[in-house]
């Protein structure tokens, strides 16, 4: 089976075509290589899986050509229990607040510049 079309049955990706493009950016990676999005996948395969901030370290269980409800793609696949660990960890970070830097972007503007000359004339 494709790796592209289990990361789509399994619901890691929603479509098949972000799942390529995922694969092929080096962001899911099959027994810690970087495969081609059409590499044939087996039971008992490891795959690494990076979404957003969101990192998976995944054991395949079983294959599935069709993208069933969740429930059925939870069955396809078992986490690694310090993969888990580490996902509840960052949820809890942004649980407790955005990073005070996230909103800054680029340079600061001239209105920036002059608030931050006014913070320093104190």
């Amino acid at each position: 089976m494709r790796l592209d079309k289990w990361l789509w049955a399994a619901r890691f990706f929603k479509t098949r075509s972000l799942a390529q493009q995922a694969i092929e950016a080096g962001r899911v990676k099959l027994n810690e290589q970087r495969v081609k999005p059409a590499h044939p996948l087996k039971v008992s395969d490891s795959i690494w899986i990076r979404v957003g901030d969101l990192e998976w370290r995944i054991r395949v269980k079983a294959l599935s050509e069709r993208r069933g409800p969740a429930e059925e793609a939870r069955k396809l696949y078992e986490e690694t229990e310090a993969s888990r660990a580490e996902r509840e960890r960052r949820a809890d970070l942004r649980r407790w607040g955005p990073e005070p830097a996230a909103e800054i972007k680029g340079r600061p503007t001239k209105r920036d510049r002059r608030k931050l000359e006014d913070l320093t004339k104190l």
